[in-house]
């Protein structure tokens, strides 16, 4: 069984948490992950890119000049795809890029980041996040008194906006809830900041 040591903004160990082996002892299924945040990052994509064809852009109804006799090359339309202004050879046309990712495929994909990061050590459990005022420099400080370094990712157990404000001007650190959580942004992330209670409700939620 999985364990790891709860700490508190000190790095002192405050106690020893058995966690599930089937969320954070899960196998390292990279293929899966890839396929997950291919089609995570694909369903971002808002597929709205446009171009117009030589049939659709404005003017160009009548030929240029004479087929023949003035020693320049023959033309039909000034809105030929060799002329500037001309319509576009080929070009994106709004389409849907949504890829489906089954309920099972995501859940086995977070599974799976998890236990990697906790096998790897860049997962660090926290007894609680607990600041005066939702400030900037409570967090960072937080931040530098537990050595974490590259890109955070603080996971909470529900949405605390106090965290939330306290972190949206602080480069290369990221908060969530448990609700939100993807293998995207666990993958993305150096290190990930847990605090007890959203260790406890990750394995509640991704026990099955």
């Amino acid at each position: 069984m999985p364990k790891a040591e709860v700490i508190n903004r000190e790095r002192q160990v405050i106690r020893q948490l058995d966690l599930s082996e089937r969320v954070f002892g899960a196998p390292f299924r990279k293929a899966l992950i890839h396929q997950v945040v291919v089609g995570y990052l694909a369903n971002q994509r808002q597929g709205n890119a446009s171009t117009k064809g030589r049939s659709e852009v404005r003017g160009g109804g009548r030929k240029p000049w004479r087929q023949k006799g003035t020693g320049r090359a023959r033309a039909g339309t000034i809105r030929s795809p060799l002329w500037r202004g001309g319509g576009v050879v080929f070009g994106p046309k709004p389409r849907s890029y949504r890829v489906k990712l089954t309920r099972k495929m995501r859940r086995e994909a977070v599974r799976s980041v998890l236990s990697r990061k906790l096998l790897d050590g860049e997962l660090v459990l926290l007894d609680a996040i607990q600041i005066d005022e939702p400030k900037t420099r409570l967090v960072a400080q937080l931040i530098r008194d537990l050595q974490l370094e590259g890109k955070v990712l603080v996971v909470l157990e529900g949405h605390r906006p106090d965290v939330l404000r306290a972190v949206r001007n602080l480069a290369g650190v990221y908060v969530t809830h448990v609700d939100m959580l993807n293998a995207y942004d666990l993958a993305a992330a150096d290190q990930l900041l847990l605090t007890q209670a959203a260790a406890e409700k990750i394995e509640e939620r991704y026990q099955s």
